[in-house]
């Protein structure tokens, strides 16, 4: 009876072998395909996945291998001291290890075929790359006798295509009229369907308002883009439907065809270089150009282009002609030169053009800067000098690419142009897309920025998914060569030791915001339906609330960086440079983040609590895991480091309960009954409704002040946030009840004393000061002044000693009088 591991080797067993014969049949079609690159490279990227295959068919037997292996390591070897071993660990050793070397044999095998597999793809990338640079830069033999062999060659090819075209046309006209005619009118309805909704949505924004006189760079750049990409799609989308049907109901013969449809995207290219230029332009509307530009260089411009074109066009329809029809090489060789020589020759003219606006020295127009004019003369002598001299192939390719790489970076150029335009703050709400967005969704002019930024983002993207392309096929790559590049750059891109991809990328991320919602919303929902129901405090749900938040992001990142296809285990290295950082440099932050970890558990204070650390005092707003928000009593918010609040002291006034004492200073006049003091203060104490009775108001007799009396009265509050009501309605009730009881506050009184401390006398001062060069009048007067001042601060301070004595008086002879009062009383 097979086991499981058996029937996984006789699977695996069973891949190789078929790939084995695969391996045979794509190197004898490599070998017979050596001088077709198009086949190449079909044959490259079977073998590219043909080696995927190998590795997806033995990924299951690898990981088996790799359980098998640690288990033997596991149970170690045999013993060899002659020690009893449990026969069931040696049978399982036995049998684990006959299965390793099973499969060692079969994996062997597998990594011999893909050693094989890898060398087949490199053997079919070098014949291409030989077969691409002898076929650019093969010389061929220019004689005298070439320009009329090449014109015998063309009467007769020029018969044979027109005998071909007239029976086709006959033959289709009799048998096939209804085929034609219905892909035609297929192709016009097509075209037709795919222009109306872009016509309808578009047309306002491609459309240039002659009457416009400044319109503004977004406009223009929008304006142009549009006007070139909506009528070179429909005509393309024309021409397709066209071809589709006349294949498939075989209309033409086939080599009428190839030609046929050569014809029809030409006229095409033609047509989208002349979109283009006008886009680019715009000769006949100067504000709408996107280039500065005279008038003049602008038509100039436009003609070159259009010159440039047409030849292009004419190329590569007589290169199909010849092809179908088997022209003789002397044909090819002077189209090549003429070709070459007409394109060559367009490029000179068009460095000696003076397309620039002038500057403010009356000159009519500028010529081009320095470094285009010797790159335009350059590029086309050295296009009639590698002609005339047989590099007709290397003429061919590089006046192509003049003309066809350009005309896709200028329209990329466009495209990122437009990008940027509509990814500027406030263009997107500006036009009529966004404003319809911003009325459906309800937008703020935020919120449509940054959509304009995601749709720029896009335009960017589209371009370039779009650009690279149509360039590399241009550079001589198949689309078999692009499809495989772009394979691997959205499956596999290897970093070291680290396989990513932008399809595990773009998945990871999408990951990591479902997984980010996710946890938001269970945030959210935990808050506003159990924790809300269970009478938790403010401060635990913001705990609470804190510490999932975190946890969600960091559940999140972990799943979304797994399924972008990144080991952890790979970031071993990363994390360890990372842990050294955090060791010399990121300690302060680690300590705050530790801290807010420990605020958030053991909760000392919560959000609302009113605390005081070291200077700063006011109400917890919020705490997270680096600082905590403090907003003091001036509307102030303090952002406190959480490394601070655990190891420095924190009063906190709300911890348990909101109950505090509350003090009120009293200073009375000396003379006053301090019993008769206490006795007010607290009557007016218990007579407030929030003073609580339990525990009951407290006087205390301070001291003996340097004014008075000082007395504390000392009371409590179920809330002490009603302190300073509470405290200011005590003060004015005291104030009369004190005027009322008779009871006087002490008038602050400094005594000044002023005495004649030994010094110069006016004798010495004068002679000082005419030391210090002043005249002997000068120094006599200001002696005299200093005897003045010395004499008004005497006589000032028996005024005041009068005053006090007079005072003093006053009070003894109404204690007196008090007293007289007391007997008469006692008397009655």
């Amino acid at each position: 009876m097979k086991t499981a591991v058996d029937t996984l080797r006789d699977e695996v067993q069973a891949s190789v072998n078929k790939a084995a014969g695969d391996l045979e049949a794509l190197r004898g079609k490599a070998t017979r395909s050596s001088d077709d690159d198009s086949a190449l490279s079909l044959l490259k990227l079977e073998a590219d996945v043909l080696a995927e295959d190998i590795a997806g068919s033995t990924a299951d037997l690898e990981a088996r291998y790799e359980v098998v292996t640690k288990r033997l390591e596991e149970l170690g070897p045999a013993p060899t001291d002659g020690k009893a071993e449990d026969k069931a660990v040696t049978d399982d050793r036995k049998r684990l290890q006959d299965e390793k070397a099973s499969m060692s044999s079969l994996l062997s095998d597998v990594d011999a075929l893909k050693t094989e597999v890898a060398r087949v793809s490199a053997d079919i990338t070098e014949r291409r790359r030989t077969l691409f640079t002898d076929t650019l830069f093969r010389r061929l033999p220019i004689s005298s006798d070439l320009l009329s062999e090449a014109s015998a060659a063309a009467t007769t090819l020029s018969g044979q295509v027109l005998s071909a075209t007239t029976n086709s046309l006959e033959f289709m006209w009799n048998f096939k009229r209804g085929g034609f005619l219905g892909a035609i009118f297929g192709a016009l309805l097509a075209a037709i369907l795919f222009m109306l909704p872009l016509k309808r949505k578009l047309a306002p924004l491609a459309h240039r308002d002659p009457d416009v006189l400044d319109p503004p760079y977004f406009r223009r750049v929008s304006a142009g883009f549009l006007s070139l990409i909506v009528p070179a799609a429909a005509t393309a989308a024309f021409v397709l439907t066209c071809l589709v049907i006349l294949y498939n109901l075989k209309v033409l013969r086939e080599d009428l065809y190839a030609i046929f449809a050569s014809s029809l995207w030409a006229i095409v290219g033609v047509y989208f270089i002349w979109r283009l230029s006008r886009a680019i332009f715009s000769p006949l509307k100067p504000q709408w150009r996107l280039v500065d530009l005279t008038d003049r260089g602008a038509r100039w411009l436009v003609t070159i282009g259009m010159m440039l074109a047409v030849i292009n066009a004419l190329s590569s329809v007589l290169t199909q002609t010849f092809t179908q029809f088997g022209a003789p090489v002397s044909l090819s060789i002077v189209k090549g030169i003429a070709s070459a020589l007409l394109i060559g020759g367009t490029l000179i003219v068009a460095s000696f053009i003076k397309p620039r606006l002038p500057l403010e020295d009356g000159r009519p127009s500028r010529a081009w800067p320095i470094y285009v004019r010797i790159l335009l003369l350059a590029t086309g002598v050295g296009l009639i000098v590698t002609a005339l001299s047989g590099y007709i192939g290397l003429a061919q390719f590089v006046s192509s690419q003049v003309i066809v790489t350009s005309t896709i970076m200028v329209t990329m150029y466009i495209g990122f142009s437009a990008a940027h335009a509509i990814s500027e703050s406030g263009a997107f709400a500006q036009t009529n897309m966004g404003a319809a967005i911003a009325r459906r969704h309800n937008l703020d002019e935020i919120r449509i920025d940054q959509v304009g930024l995601v749709v720029g983002l896009v335009g960017y993207g589209l371009v370039v998914l779009v650009g690279v392309p149509l360039i590399l096929s241009q550079w001589g790559f198949r689309a078999a060569d692009i499809l495989g590049m772009f394979v691997e750059l959205f499956t596999e891109i290897h970093i070291g030791n680290i396989s990513i991809s932008l399809l595990g990328i773009f998945a990871g991320v999408l990951v990591f915001f479902a997984g980010l919602f996710g946890a938001r919303w269970f945030q959210r929902w935990l808050d506003g339906n159990v924790l809300a129901r269970s009478q938790i405090d403010v401060g635990a749900r913001n705990s609470v609330n804190t510490a999932l938040g975190y946890a969600g992001v960091v559940i999140a990142a972990v799943i979304g960086i797994s399924a972008a296809g990144i080991d952890l285990s790979s970031l071993a290295l990363i994390a360890s440079a990372l842990s050294l950082g955090i060791g010399f440099g990121l300690q302060t932050i680690v300590q705050n983040f530790v801290s807010g970890l420990i605020l958030l558990a053991e909760r000392p204070f919560r959000v609302g609590d009113w605390i005081v650390n070291g200077t700063v005092e006011g109400f917890v707003r919020r705490i997270s895991v680096r600082a905590t928000e403090i907003e003091t009593f001036r509307n102030q918010s303090v952002i406190v480091p959480n490394s601070q609040l655990i190891n420095a002291a924190v009063g906190n006034w709300t911890l348990r309960n909101k109950l505090a004492r509350s003090e009120i200073p009293v200073t009375v006049a000396y003379g006053s009954d301090p019993r008769k003091v206490m006795d007010i203060l607290l009557e007016v104490a218990r007579s407030q409704p929030l003073v609580l009775t339990m525990p009951e108001p407290h006087v205390e007799f301070v001291r003996y002040g340097d004014a008075g009396l000082d007395f504390e009265l000392r009371f409590y509050l179920a809330d002490l946030f009603t302190g300073m009501g509470v405290r200011n309605a005590i003060r004015i009730e005291l104030l009369e009840r004190f005027k009322e009881e008779g009871v006087e506050l002490p008038v602050p009184r400094q005594i000044l004393t002023i005495g004649r401390e030994p010094g110069l006398s006016n004798a010495e001062l004068a002679e000082a000061l005419r030391g210090e060069g002043m005249t002997d009048d000068e120094a006599r007067a200001l002696a005299r002044a200093r005897d003045g001042v010395r004499k008004r601060a005497e006589d000032a301070a028996r005024d005041i000693d009068q005053v006090a004595g007079a005072r003093h008086s006053h009070h003894n002879h109404r204690d007196d009088d008090a007293e007289d009062d007391d007997g008469d009383d006692d008397g009655r």
